[in-house]
């Protein structure tokens, strides 16, 4: 009796995955149908526009003429708006075959709003490497990922960038000149301290995991080590699954001094020596604070850890067009 409640436990379990496969994949096939059913729409909009007469006669008022004509047809779904963006994927991705199809129609929406056709590259890579949803692609817009990691690179790296995305291969790879809390929505003037901020973020986790990146996996918050005799507390530990290592954070509520530098350096000593596992590499620390100063960081950091880094972090969301300047100004220098 046993033997037959086994095997009919493993029928269940065989039709159940079976069944979760077949609907992945048909789901993927109507989503890939979608985008080019609306891509060819769009073709067939653009074409349209470019008939001479045909554009002169109808002008302006296409999308919207259109729009009434196919709802009386086939119902919604073709709003002026929806129809506007079908027009727009088709100019952006003029290659039906170079259509993102790992990408939802909703994600193809904010990915044509982009003008910038390495700033959009960027994103529709990043949403396919982290497999974004929709809502985690608007954030990352709104807080100028793409413009944050570009600003700090030359030209061959913001172009590295927008055709292949953030690719971890390194501790460095993991970094942000200026890490964006925008989701905690703190109203300026603003008077944290450093423990508000921390809960603040662990209330927010989701939002905080998608601002650090891919591959992070949250450990605790107020990490005891113990080291002569005396209790020391990170304020954040993670582990990075791709680097395959721990990555302790400590958050600072003004300026980042040496000390800080000589603590965290402690620290990763303690984590390499007694924490790490034979299959561990050797532990990151990232102090995190409101500002720096660099020529104080860089003595600091004399001859102490590679693995450690002074970034900083702001509660408003950056103004982008001295970003965008940033970047103009580097793909536009001549390699020298």
């Amino acid at each position: 009796m046993e033997t037959i409640h086994t095997a009919y436990s493993s029928l269940i379990a065989t039709i159940s995955t079976t069944y979760t496969n077949g609907k992945v994949v048909a789901l993927r096939a109507v989503n890939n149908q979608l985008l080019t059913t609306y891509w060819q729409i769009g073709q067939h909009i653009v074409e349209f526009e470019q008939g001479g007469k045909a554009k002169a006669t109808y002008g302006k008022a296409l999308l919207e003429n259109l729009s009434k004509d196919l709802n009386k047809l086939h119902g919604k779904g073709f709003s002026r708006s929806n129809l506007n963006y079908m027009r727009l994927v088709y100019v952006c991705f003029p290659i039906c075959e170079e259509l993102p199809h790992k990408l939802t129609w909703t994600h193809l929406c904010e990915l044509v709003k982009i003008n910038d056709p390495l700033e959009r590259s960027f994103y529709q890579q990043q949403a396919i490497l982290e497999n974004w949803s929709t809502t985690e692609l608007i954030r990352q817009k709104n807080s100028s990922l793409y413009l944050r990691l570009a600003s700090s690179k030359d030209k061959e790296g913001i172009l590295k960038l927008a055709h292949q995305g953030q690719i971890v291969a390194q501790p460095t790879d993991i970094l942000k000149d200026i890490y964006v809390f925008e989701f905690l929505k703190i109203a300026e003037p603003y008077h944290l301290s450093e423990t508000d901020l921390e809960q603040r973020l662990i209330t927010h986790l989701q939002s905080f995991l998608l601002e650090l990146g891919k591959g992070f996996a949250f450990i605790g918050r107020q990490y005891r080590i113990t080291l002569g005799n005396r209790n020391h507390y990170v304020d954040l530990v993670f582990y990075h699954r791709i680097l395959k290592c721990f990555v302790l954070i400590d958050l600072k509520r003004e300026e980042a001094n040496y000390q800080d530098v000589g603590q965290m350096n402690m620290y990763l000593g303690y984590f390499e020596n007694e924490e790490n596992t034979e299959s561990d590499n050797p532990p990151i620390g990232i102090v995190l604070a409101k500002e720096k100063d660099e020529l104080v960081i860089q003595y600091a950091m004399h001859n102490v850890s590679s693995q450690l880094f002074v970034q900083k972090y702001q509660l408003y969301l950056p103004n982008k067009e001295e970003l965008r300047k940033v970047i103009e100004d580097q793909l536009n220098r001549e390699t020298e």
